[in-house]
């Protein structure tokens, strides 16, 4: 039994990283994805906290309409990288990998990840997020090629994961890790008492 809730809990994700982090905290989640159309920029005015929490709800309002009203909570999430006010997303490509890493190295970025739980059976939900920032040791191409060529940036916001190889490149961090990662643990926990309250 898990010490945030007593609920069943569906993830709405196919990540392996948020998977792990609900199963470092004893939580063996079903998992349930739906393919969901997800805004990859800035609209006018739009900040990037905005931008995850919304795709965070869609992802989330998606699997609820696949499993319907059972008694269980729907976690979802989502997680892009802002350095210097250009938003990075998953890279399409090896190209556009590169790309993003040259411009996070040696610098210091923010990670913004979205969350959303939707309770099923009421169909109530509550939507948040964490902003972590991240600083990176400066790179050389041979670095970046290397990094590449492992296959490790290609499923991933920011073309790098903390928790893997990227780690060789992250010289400092303020904030919570599971947040650049991919979910916040604090921030879940505080979701679902919000909605557990009422």
């Amino acid at each position: 039994m898990s010490l945030f809730t007593t609920r069943k809990i569906i993830l709405a994700s196919a990540s392996p990283r948020r998977l792990m982090l609900l199963r470092q905290i004893g939580v063996e989640p079903q998992v349930v994805c739906m393919e969901t159309e997800e805004l990859k920029q800035l609209g006018p005015g739009m900040q990037a906290a905005e931008l995850v929490m919304y795709n965070a709800q869609r992802k989330g309002a998606a699997v609820q309409q696949l499993v319907g009203r059972q008694d269980a909570l729907i976690v979802s999430a989502d997680t892009v990288v802002i350095c210097h006010g250009t938003l990075f997303g998953k890279p399409a490509d090896e190209e556009e990998a590169a790309q993003m890493l040259r411009q996070l190295s040696g610098n210091t970025h923010s990670v913004f990840t979205g969350q959303c739980v939707i309770d099923a059976k009421t169909g109530r939900h509550a939507c948040g997020y964490s902003e972590t920032q991240v600083r990176f040791v400066p790179l050389c191409e041979e670095d970046i090629a290397a990094y590449i060529a492992s296959g490790d940036p290609m499923d991933k916001a920011g073309a790098y994961g903390m928790q893997s190889l990227g780690g060789l490149f992250v010289e400092a961090i303020s904030g919570d890790y599971g947040t650049v990662v991919g979910l916040s643990l604090p921030l879940l926990r505080s979701l679902v008492q919000k909605l557990e309250s009422h």
